[in-house]
């Protein structure tokens, strides 16, 4: 039983349809239940990880751990070097009990503790989160353009792990244009010809007409203005559109042009009786009704559209053209015959008929209700009656699919997304539908390729996670329905995006990986509840949106692969150092200025790399997909060892290597082209990082300005790093000749690039 409290209130952003009062404000702000709905949405964890962080998060914890614990290592050898061993170059004791004074011990430990000190300056992957900042900024300007707008900076690269898209129908498929092709009234079927001018229905009795465009009327939330260039309802027939303009949804609309190209007079029409109570749509129960008092008669009639099955479903007569009289206008309210079981199934097979050539099938039917039993009842309680109704149509619209639609639904299955259509339509219009943008295959007969809602709900968990990954559509679907197919499929591990725009779509919005509302049609409670509004209403929209996603962990990926070279090298090149000698070729300025310069314009860099056509070839990261794959391990570790062992070559030989035996700062300018030979490795890996599966390192080079940019002001500022700031940095001035070997030996990286993608890679199998 409805509250009788609850029916006392007024929501915000109710209409008003006719009358007047007085109205007490009770609440506003957060105590509305508006600002109810959004404390419930808002009480989520919003600190729940993306895919991408949660791998992220393992990554840097698992190489924080291990560059602490080899600088804690370290840490504890060369003190007991220091104490216990022969810990200087020429091989005696630093340290002599009773000899060494305390400062000069002090002034060791502390250097010890230096060395450590730049240990973990080098593991930790301080680049890392610069690097996601960065990339998830710059396409989320860029998405903007695609009419994606991000409220969610995180949901940029959940997009890209997407492995399922749960999509609504109208609008977002279609083109939410809906327009009357067909229809069924009194036994007849009338098909509009393209200018939607029914000469049919100018025959039809007046009776029968006046009966139609009643309900089509006072059973509305549409309106019918005149337009600037205003005609009289006799100039309508066959005029064009602009003679009146419509409001309302696409299926009010297209049933009130349907109206009007038949000779209906909205304003006329609308006086010619008064509503006494309106029962709304709502997705439920997929009906309206209205009751109206006729002026000139004691009948009230109660009028009702909907779902064309439902509404069949509750009558039992239908008006059959045969049975009326054309100019007899003394029977106005045409009685019915009474539907046979056979009639019904007749009706039913008309309705599948309409629904299979993609057509939304929407009924008409009425009944009256004597006014003095009317009147005795408490218009508060009163129920519309909906049983023992007649049948008066049942009109067939079509909402074509967007002709790009086709193709971006192609696109994304092609890279792995699974698109399942959720739709509140009937069965066989939602797979018509279905088969129009490419989500089902035509002439497909698997009955769980395509469902209903209630079928969804009759399910146990477990038929639902065994039923689900073959269902592709979804028909007669509540918003609640929604909601749980999230839920299911996010418990199958699925990284689950999701579509909406009413404000009953708000809980599985919110509930999914990525929430999707729509900027035209959607509510605003829709918009707050989603993590990317798309602003055109359009599907392909979402799939640019994913191409974005995977640009974004890609980008992230490349990094990471050229940010762990860095640290690897620098890693295991001075910890090797200091276990030999005591003493780091690289020291901790030098090392933060790696940081500073390296990280930061790499991250730039690689971040701003545009999204390819090979992005969407490749199958979805999903949840548990490692975040450095086989291909990125092997171009990782094979740079780090090539890095290594030239960078260890010149620590222990370079003296030699460079014939600096003869000069006065022979130490200083080796350890100098160490320096710089490590920084110019990196510039030159960095162009390698960029094309991970690639041979042709250069691909798509010349389009990314901003690169080559970045890496010329690299160079620039090491080149000042090393020939001007030489106190600073502890290094000095390098000659042409040792300029070109450090280039020399940094560019080799290249064709070892190239030679090390001939190694077999795991990715390209499988790709």
């Amino acid at each position: 039983m409805p509250d009788p409290f609850q029916q006392a209130f007024l929501r915000s952003g109710s209409k008003v349809q006719e009358g007047y009062g007085s109205m007490l404000v009770t609440a506003v702000g957060a105590s509305t239940e508006w600002g109810h709905m959004m404390k419930l949405l808002s009480n989520d964890n919003m600190l729940e990880q993306t895919p991408l962080q949660e791998r992220l998060t393992e990554a840097a914890t698992f190489i924080g751990k291990v560059g602490l614990s080899v600088a804690l290592l370290l840490l504890v050898i060369l003190i007991a070097f220091y104490f216990t061993g022969h810990s200087s170059t020429s091989g005696d004791a630093k340290f002599r009990a009773g000899h060494t004074n305390v400062t000069d011990a002090i002034d060791a430990l502390v250097h010890i503790f230096s060395i450590s000190v730049t240990i973990v300056v080098v593991a930790v992957p301080e680049g890392l989160p610069l690097a996601v900042t960065l990339t998830l900024a710059y396409s989320m300007r860029k998405m903007m353009k695609d009419n994606a707008l991000v409220r969610r900076l995180a949901a940029c690269e959940t997009m890209g792990s997407a492995t399922t898209i749960c999509s609504d129908k109208t609008g977002t498929l279609t083109v939410n244009q809906m327009t009357v092709v067909s229809s069924w009234v009194a036994g007849k079927f009338i098909v509009a010809q393209s200018d939607y001018t029914d000469e049919i229905m100018y025959t039809l009795p007046a009776s029968l007409r006046s009966l139609l465009f009643q309900g089509i009327v006072q059973n509305t939330t549409g309106s019918v203005f005149p337009a600037k260039s205003s005609c009289s309802q006799d100039e309508l027939k066959g005029h064009e559109r602009q003679a009146v303009e419509v409001a309302g949804s696409p299926t009010e609309a297209a049933l009130l042009w349907w109206g009007l190209k038949a000779g209906m007079d909205f304003e006329a029409t609308r006086l010619e009786s008064r509503i006494l109570q309106v029962q709304t749509f709502n997705s439920a129960t997929k009906r309206a009704g209205v009751a109206v008092q006729d002026i000139d008669h004691r009948l009230v009639l109660v009028h009702w559209k909907g779902a064309a099955e439902i509404i069949v479903s509750m009558c039992s007569k239908w008006i059959d053209m045969e049975h009326l009289q054309k100019d007899d206008d003394s029977q106005h309210f045409p009685g019915g015959l009474l539907m046979s079981a056979e009639k019904r199934r007749e009706i039913m097979a008309i309705i599948d008929s309409m629904a299979s050539s993609s057509l939304r099938c929407v009924a008409m039917a009425y009944t009256t209700v004597e006014r003095e039993d009317k009147e005795t009842c408490n218009r508060g309680t009163w129920t519309l009656p909906d049983s023992d109704l007649t049948l008066l149509a049942i009109v067939g619209m079509k909402d074509p699919c967007r002709p790009e639609v086709r193709a971006a639904v192609a696109d994304v299955t092609q890279a792995g997304v699974v698109v399942r259509m959720v739709t509140g339509d009937n069965l066989q219009t939602a797979k018509a539908i279905a088969m129009e943008c490419g989500i089902l295959e035509k002439g497909c007969v698997d009955e769980l390729k395509a469902i209903e809602g209630a079928t969804l709900r009759s399910w146990t968990d477990e038929e639902r996670r065994k039923n689900l990954p073959g269902v592709a559509v979804v028909a007669r679907a509540l918003p609640s329905d929604k909601l749980l197919l999230v839920e299911t499929l996010q418990s199958m591990g699925e990284v689950v995006a999701v579509t909406g725009d009413g404000t009953n779509d708000a809980p599985a919005l919110r509930k999914a990986d990525i929430g999707l509302s729509m900027g035209i049609q959607g509510t605003e409670v829709a918009k707050e509840s989603s993590d990317i509004i798309i602003l055109d209403d359009n599907f392909t929209s979402v799939v640019k949106a994913v191409r974005w996603g995977r640009s974004i962990n890609f980008n992230i990926q490349k990094f990471l692969q050229f940010q762990l070279t860095v640290n690897v090298t620098a890693l295991t090149v001075n910890f090797i150092a200091a276990m030999s000698s005591g003493d780091v070729p690289l020291t901790v300025v030098q090392l933060l200025w790696v940081n500073l310069i390296m990280d930061t314009l790499g991250a730039l860099a690689l971040a701003t790399e545009p999204p390819t056509d090979e992005l969407m070839q490749k199958p979805p990261m999903g949840r548990h997909k490692p975040l450095i794959n086989y291909a990125m391990w092997r171009n990782l570790i094979v740079q780090a060892i090539y890095q290594v062992a030239i960078l260890l070559a010149l620590q222990f030989r370079g003296i030699e290597l460079l014939h600096l035996s003869g000069e006065t700062d022979a130490t200083t300018i080796n350890r100098t082209v160490i320096f710089n030979t490590f920084v110019l490795c990196q510039l030159f890996n960095e162009v390698n990082s960029r094309q991970p599966y690639e041979q042709n390192i250069f691909r798509g080079l010349d389009k990314n300005h901003l690169f080559m940019v970045i890496v010329g002001a690299t160079l620039a500022l090491q080149v000042v790093m090393v020939e001007f700031l030489e106190k600073f940095a502890s290094t000095i001035r390098l000659d042409w000749q040792q300029w070109l070997v450090c280039i020399g030996l940094a560019a080799l990286s290249w064709p070892i690039a190239c030679l090390t993608k001939l190694i077999p890679s795991i990715h390209r199998s499988k790709s």
